[in-house]
């Protein structure tokens, strides 16, 4: 079940006097890209209807097939802290869409998708976790490890 709907989106925009909503999405190289718009367009843009040209971003399409959309994932809204009280940011992660509705086989958001459901089809899943992590082995290239109390 969908942590949000539409009309939650819309209502939460209006309540909370969201200005501007940033639509992020991550091209074909894995660099991430932003449209922004005004908070009245947020009716139109979660019904799939925010379209971009897709010939503007490398690796995508060539001019004559540049028609693309950008689709809202509602789970990811969120007002962002570092914003003013008065004016607010919130942002929505968009998939990339065709005209005819079906993912943008470049989209590396949807790629992820479908290679997470493979693997689940297989029996793995994918477990990640926030924060660094940092590994040491010995150096086997200069010879013995060298024993270092630290």
């Amino acid at each position: 079940m969908s942590k949000y709907s539409k009309e939650d989106i819309i209502r939460m925009v209006r309540e909370d006097d969201v200005e501007f909503i940033r639509m992020p999405f991550t091209d074909i190289f894995g660099q991430l890209k932003n449209v922004t718009i005004t908070a009245s367009r947020i009716e139109k843009t979660v019904n799939d209807k925010l379209m971009i040209d897709g010939s503007s971003i490398e690796g995508f399409v060539r001019i004559n097939e540049s028609g693309q959309y950008l689709r809202p994932d509602l789970d990811t809204f969120a007002i962002l802290p570092w914003r003013p009280q008065l004016g607010k940011a919130a942002r929505l992660i968009c998939g990339v869409y065709t005209p005819d509705g079906t993912p943008f086989a470049g989209d590396p958001r949807d790629m992820l998708k479908k290679m997470l459901k493979t693997a689940a089809d297989m029996g793995y899943f994918l477990q990640r976790e926030a924060g660094n992590g940092v590994f040491l082995f010995p150096d086997r290239r200069s010879g013995p490890p060298h024993s270092h109390h630290w």
